[in-house]
């Protein structure tokens, strides 16, 4: 064998062993990542059950009688009657 056919196949064996260090890294670097989605995708479902059960619960707050509760025992507040509603200004309809 020639230098040549050694430097060759000192060429090609070093080509052969960075190549399967490269394999061995990107496989190393595909698992991190795909641990890393595991854990954004159970953060994803727990963000999302957490914003229905909020979604849920904005709709129990906010329903009409809830608010006029609160209204009238919190603040004091009442419905007026007709004769203490005043109309200012606008165009009158007239029939």
């Amino acid at each position: 064998m020639s230098l040549r056919d050694l430097l060759l196949i000192a060429f090609l064996a070093l080509a052969v062993v960075t190549s399967g260090i490269g394999v061995v890294y990107a496989k190393y670097q595909t698992r991190i990542e795909f641990i890393h989605l595991q854990a954004l995708t159970r953060e994803l479902h727990r963000l999302e059950e957490e914003w229905a059960v909020l979604r849920l619960e904005e709709a129990a707050l906010g329903t009409h009688p809830r608010v006029e509760t609160a209204a009238r025992s919190r603040l004091d507040m009442f419905m007026p009657r007709g004769v203490d509603i005043r109309t200012i200004g606008g165009k009158v309809h007239e029939r």
